[in-house]
């Protein structure tokens, strides 16, 4: 009897550790399968997502929507811009500019702290210039670690720039260049064409939104400006729904230190 009792007890004790180790086998799975996801969301590239946008768009727009973005697009490349912007090499222009907050910022004196990367966004009410201030915020630690501080330039008002800032809770300098007086000292500004403006302040009056019926827009540019003012990175693209990698930034801060 006492051997049945003690054989029993031991069948407990395995079916108990059985389900003891079942479930740490289980947990192990749910966190390897958690960090898989942080692991893939933290490699998830900008370009990757705004492609996807790119897409929904095709699959959602009317075909003469696209048409005119498609010729505005055109119409940014025939313009030379490209060639007319500054590149790598040339001296970057100084500025001083107000932040969201109505605060002075000059670009040389943050160029006392380190290299500054520059980035030009469109407005608030640009969803690929929303996804990438997301992703630009997410490489922000990556920027700091390697000697560079973020600025960002719109031609939004203040107002409107502190809504982008707020909604986004950026926490690098989101500075106003009314009127695009920065944009074209760095040879970036252009004039949309007039099927494309007329869309744009139709739908939410990105005249209002820049306080003048300039009808201008700065391409999305960005550029790493070296400690001496000079510009060491440019990504220059007509087609504003390209944008700088994030981490490509941070890779080339790494290998020119």
């Amino acid at each position: 009897m006492q051997l049945i009792r003690l054989s029993f007890l031991s069948v407990l004790l395995l079916m108990a550790y059985s389900c003891h180790n079942q479930d740490a086998q289980k947990n192990n799975q749910q966190t390897i399968k958690k960090v898989n996801t942080m692991e893939t969301n933290k490699k998830t590239t900008l370009k990757s997502i705004l492609d996807e946008k790119k897409e929904n768009f095709e699959l959602k727009a009317d075909d003469n929507k696209k048409k005119i973005y498609k010729k505005g697009i055109e119409s940014v490349k025939e313009s030379g811009i490209l060639d007319k912007a500054l590149k790598v090499g040339d001296l970057a222009p100084n500025f001083k500019l107000n932040n969201a907050l109505g605060e002075p910022v000059e670009l040389y004196q943050y160029l006392k702290k380190g290299k500054v990367i520059l980035t030009w966004y469109r407005g608030g009410w640009c969803p690929y210039c929303n996804l990438t201030l997301h992703q630009l915020q997410l490489e922000l630690p990556d920027f700091e670690a390697n000697g560079a501080h973020l600025i960002a330039l719109t031609p939004e008002l203040p107002d409107k720039s502190l809504s982008t800032s707020e909604k986004h809770d950026l926490k690098f300098e989101v500075l106003s260049d009314i009127g695009n007086k920065v944009g074209k000292e760095y040879g970036i500004v252009f004039k949309l064409t007039n099927d494309v403006a007329d869309i744009y302040n139709k739908s939410f009056d990105m005249n209002e939104y820049n306080g003048d019926e300039s009808n201008e827009l700065p391409l999305a540019a960005t550029y790493i400006i070296n400690e001496n003012g000079n510009i060491v990175y440019a990504f220059l693209d007509a087609d504003y729904r390209n944008r700088a990698e994030p981490s490509k930034l941070t890779e080339f801060l790494k290998s020119n230190k």
